[in-house]
């Protein structure tokens, strides 16, 4: 997919954090104000979820090109093929391993070797940050904090997601936006989020659909994590409340 990792480009829209929720993928791909991008980036944990080959397939099938970023997800999904079941109470490790033995090792492998990041019209893509796929930037991050983190960027853009929850901000002399979820948006309403990128200028944008129903649907397949579906699309929680929960996870990255 894509046509390398530096390309000249006008529109791209920019899918983040899908987890497995292909009705939220479908929902942002008929929204008619994602028609007709340039190119796609998919910045990131498109897996772990229920529905992941579903929503690997349908990404194929986009007729523009696309270009796919390494998250934290797709590392730990490809770290799981060929283990055994972990511990129930390792719930990140399981949703891997289950994601690992639907796709297969033909389909979970080439997810961890996807980039770190990518560059598209001058815009630098990343998933946590440009030096981590697992980097806890929040809403709530000391500014010391996102100095450290893109002090050495020579991008004017950097976005990424991770979180769950859009953000945008300038430090120094970058703009980071964070596009928000697809799949899991923990934002207090359930409508997918996602970022259009039009001559380097992002817009943030949400799509509302029936996600308690697709919560619902993700639950009844057999997905083991009900909590996140739950705060996310079936009961959502509080943005807050997530965000000092992220940031406390970010503390502890002593980063």
């Amino acid at each position: 997919m894509g046509c390398g990792t530096l390309c000249r480009l006008v529109r791209v829209l920019a899918l983040y954090d899908i987890h497995g929720n292909i009705d939220a993928l479908e929902a942002v791909l008929a929204d008619p104000r994602a028609a007709d991008p340039d190119a796609v980036l998919v910045g990131g944990d498109a897996v772990p979820g229920p529905f992941a080959k579903a929503v690997l397939k349908r990404l194929r099938a986009i007729r523009v090109p696309v270009h796919l970023v390494r998250g934290n997800g797709e590392r730990e999904v490809a770290a799981a093929v060929g283990l055994p079941l972990p511990p129930a109470e390792d719930l990140a490790a399981v949703t891997a391993a289950l994601t690992a033995s639907e796709l297969g090792p033909e389909g979970a492998l080439p997810l961890g070797e996807l980039p770190l990041t990518v560059a598209l019209d001058g815009v630098l893509y990343c998933h946590a940050s440009p030096r981590r796929d697992d980097e806890m930037l929040t809403r709530l991050s000391v500014p010391e904090r996102w100095a450290a983190v893109l002090g050495g960027v020579d991008a004017g853009l950097v976005v990424a997601g991770h979180t769950h929850q859009a953000d945008d901000r300038t430090v120094g002399g970058t703009r980071f936006v964070n596009a928000g979820s697809v799949g899991l948006p923990y934002e207090g309403d359930g409508a997918a989020r996602w970022l259009w990128v039009e001559d380097g200028v992002p817009e943030a944008r949400a799509t509302s659909y029936d996600a308690a129903g697709a919560g619902a649907r993700m639950l009844a397949s057999g997905w083991p994590d009900e909590r996140s579906v739950g705060a996310a699309l079936i009961e959502p929680v509080d943005p807050l409340v997530v965000t000092a929960i992220f940031e406390e996870v970010a503390a502890g990255q002593g980063i």
